[in-house]
């Protein structure tokens, strides 16, 4: 082992003992023993011998704190001074420092704040990155400086990033409940108060508050315990040459069950002590282990495939696809590509009219407040549709290169090596879901997680190539953009945004459809199972047409259930009207497939046109209501 090597290990260990600590010292109430900081007693080191408990607990929490720093100036200098060739490990190790200075901060912010408020979150979410990070770190140090040839399938990775994604997401919802001292709001498990759906409305309103911070955490820990049964599932299909993968799988499914019923202890016992640090200590270690099985699984895939027969010696497959030799203007034109911009587009244009819907839940709000959150609202969710749109692209390159539409994207016409397009895009979802956390709500953050995992596995992976209703489903991402505005007004999900969701996920199909009617052939050509291809075009015009009728009985049902005014109800009859005379045409018209294409170009440029201004109308009706009185 490497004097590296041997120091990022010492540091992930001491890490993981400063968050047991920490643990402790929340357990124990000792957070506020020290009345000063770094230090607990002005011009002294130690605490003195007849201190209290408490004081020596928070004592030697910041000692460890202090150590946790020079073992990282110690880990960055040895990095320096023995991995000039591992930027990327010289780099992480600058991260780390900065990591470890922003932590001493946000703890300094969280003695002053009294052990309460944002600071606890971000305190947890800061030493979390700091531990994922010292892990990849000490891992990465024991793979070859160059792993060349072709880079090996990442489909595992990606399920294994998303699973340690919501994992950290669950952590941060965790802490939001000890934050706002939320978690003996129900005193019993797993119900609350009885019931699995506890209504918060009834509350009042500072109960209602932590109600739904912990109703919040309980139901994304069942969505999450979901996505880790799903990894171990993908772990024994993707990677029966890799037991070790496998296994980590299963460490991970077993300790976080463990996890669950320690929750729950914690709940029943009334927060007892141990089970509280029991609690994180568990939750770290399932954090810890999720992050070892991405960068494994990565690295792994990639040095399989650069050893394999077919990829050992060299660069020949990986030369192809390093990018060309080009302008930067050019590369920079290239990953925006990969982000599909039209599409994001369309995505965001239902998410602001469901803010502004939103506002009559939260009356009080200032306009301001709802501009920041806005901005940061459709930054956040930009940035994510274009992090699913890349690595949608990365999965499907093999497709885009057999179809004339999408020869020239980035990934088929070369101009970007496939692997750098998976990490811009899992960069891009990691900054988007970080950002929309940290200055909208955690509620939205994970809706974003959801949607861009939604788009990545539930369709690109799953259904695309195996079904024709693979848009009908997949069109769930899609249409949760209005949710995801709503729950950044509200932080909750309501029902008027349940019916924005529906809305727009019966558009999918007669949208796509029409546009799949008149490129057909190239999906025959890729293999591809759209309807058009499977069915015909007459079966796939009736579809559209069914589909289109339950569309605008939605949008009408939508008038009633969010209470919409005479803007809305009219724009949802006259737009509703006019996309059922093209559905109508185009159904007519099915059993002649060159006279039902021009028709299904035209049904596809209006539904952009319906969806646009009805959720214009939606906006409309709430800033000009005009009552039917």
């Amino acid at each position: 082992m490497t004097r590296f090597q041997r120091l990022t290990a010492a540091t992930v260990t001491t890490t993981f003992l400063l968050i047991a600590i920490g643990a402790v010292v929340r357990a124990t109430g000792s957070g506020l023993s020290c009345p000063t900081w770094p230090g607990c007693f002005p011009g002294q080191f130690l605490p003195g011998l007849d201190a209290d408990y408490h004081v020596w607990i928070e004592w030697i929490h910041r000692t460890v704190a202090v150590l946790i720093g020079l073992l990282i100036l110690a880990m960055l200098a040895a990095a320096v001074r023995d991995h000039r060739d591992r930027p990327a490990i010289i780099r992480g190790s600058g991260l780390a420092l900065a990591l470890v200075i922003f932590q001493g901060w946000l703890g300094r912010e969280t003695v002053r704040l009294g052990n309460s408020g944002e600071s606890v979150t971000a305190h947890l979410a800061s030493a979390m990155a700091l531990f994922g990070l010292l892990i990849y770190l000490h891992l990465r140090s024991r793979y070859p400086v160059r792993i060349t040839g072709p880079g090996g399938s990442q489909r595992f990775t990606l399920v294994a990033a998303f699973a340690a994604a919501t994992m950290f997401a669950l952590l941060l919802f965790g802490s939001n409940v000890t934050a706002l001292n939320a978690a003996l709001i129900f005193p019993d498990w797993p119900l609350m108060s009885g019931s699995l759906l506890p209504l918060a409305s009834s509350r009042p309103a500072d109960a209602a508050v932590l109600a739904t911070a912990q109703a919040l955490h309980r139901y994304v820990a069942v969505v999450v315990l979901a996505i880790v049964i799903a990894l171990v599932l993908a772990a024994r299909r993707l990677q029966p040459a890799q037991p070790r993968l496998a296994g980590m799988a299963r460490t991970i499914l077993v300790t976080y069950l463990a996890q669950v019923v320690i929750g729950g202890i914690q709940v029943l016992t009334g927060l007892a002590g141990w089970a509280q640090v029991l609690h994180v200590v568990f939750g770290t270690a399932i954090w810890g282990t999720s992050v070892a099985l991405v960068v494994a699984s990565f690295y792994g895939a990639r040095l399989a495939a650069a050893t394999s027969p077919g990829g050992a010696g060299g660069l020949g497959p990986a030369a192809a696809a390093e990018p060309r030799a080009s302008a930067r203007k050019s590369t920079i034109r290239a990953y925006i590509a990969l982000t599909k911009p039209r599409i994001i587009e369309l995505l965001l244009v239902t998410t602001v009219p469901a803010m502004v819907l939103a506002t009559r839940d939260v009356p009080g709000i200032q306009p301001l407040d709802w501009l920041w959150i806005a901005f940061w609202t459709l930054f956040c969710g930009a940035l994510a549709a274009g992090a699913a749109n890349a690595i949608n692209q990365y999965l499907d390159r093999d497709l885009d290169e057999r179809m004339v539409r999408t020869r020239r994207r980035p990934l088929p016409a070369q101009d970007i090596a496939p692997e750098r397009a998976l990490i811009f895009g899992i960069v891009l979802a990691v900054v988007s879901v970080a950002l929309m956390a940290w200055f909208v709500n955690l509620l939205a953050a994970f809706l974003t997680l959801l949607a861009i995992a939604f788009y990545v596995f539930v369709y690109t992976i799953m259904l695309k190539r195996s079904t024709p209703q693979n848009i009908v489903i997949g069109g769930a991402a899609g249409a949760l953009p209005p949710v995801i505005g709503w729950a950044a007004i509200t932080g909750t999900v309501g029902l008027p945004a349940i019916m924005l969701f529906l809305l727009v996920f019966y558009w999918t199909p007669p949208h796509f459809w029409a546009l799949a009617l008149r490129l057909r052939g190239d999906y025959a050509s890729a293999g591809i199972p759209m309807l058009p291809v499977v069915r015909g075009v007459a079966e796939t015009s009736r579809q559209i047409a069914l589909y289109t009728v339950l569309l605008v009985a939605i949008s009408l049902v939508v008038a009633v259930v969010a209470q919409m005014g005479l803007v809305y109800l009219v724009a949802a009859l006259i737009l509703g009207a006019i996309f059922l005379w093209h559905a109508y045409v185009l159904w007519r018209q099915g059993a002649a497939p060159e006279a039902s294409t021009a028709q299904s170009i035209r049904l596809y440029r209006f539904s952009i046109l319906y969806l646009t201004l009805l959720f214009a109308a939606v906006a409309v009706d709430v800033v000009v209501p005009l009552s039917f009185g």
